[in-house]
């Protein structure tokens, strides 16, 4: 909580400064980093009714987001389809910190 909020015992703070904000029905992402402590972070929050109900964290990760369907639901339905999650989110800042951070694949 103290890293989130920017109060630290060691007297420096973090950076809490959402820098792009995006949402794909329930789920919303924010992203945003702390070039200056080489910190960069993605929350993944659920709403359900206005109220977040599930925040997944990431930090210093590099997160692509998916969208698993249904291939029946599409016009070209075939086998080759139903492997194939097409990207629909990639985060952006992960490059600012100055560091190579692991890839992540988050699908709803």
């Amino acid at each position: 909580m103290r890293l989130l909020t920017g109060a630290s015992s060691d007297g420096q703070s973090f950076q809490f400064v959402p820098q792009s904000i995006t949402s794909f029905g329930p789920t919303v992402l924010v992203e945003g980093c702390d070039p200056s402590r080489s910190i960069s972070w993605i929350h993944a929050w659920t709403v359900t009714n206005g109220i977040i109900t599930q925040v997944r964290e990431y930090f210093n990760s590099s997160l692509t987001v998916t969208r698993l369907g249904d291939p029946t639901d599409s016009p070209s339905s075939s086998a080759s389809s139903l492997y194939h999650c097409p990207s629909i989110w990639e985060s952006s800042l992960s490059n600012q910190v100055g560091k190579s951070v692991p890839g992540l694949v988050l699908a709803i």
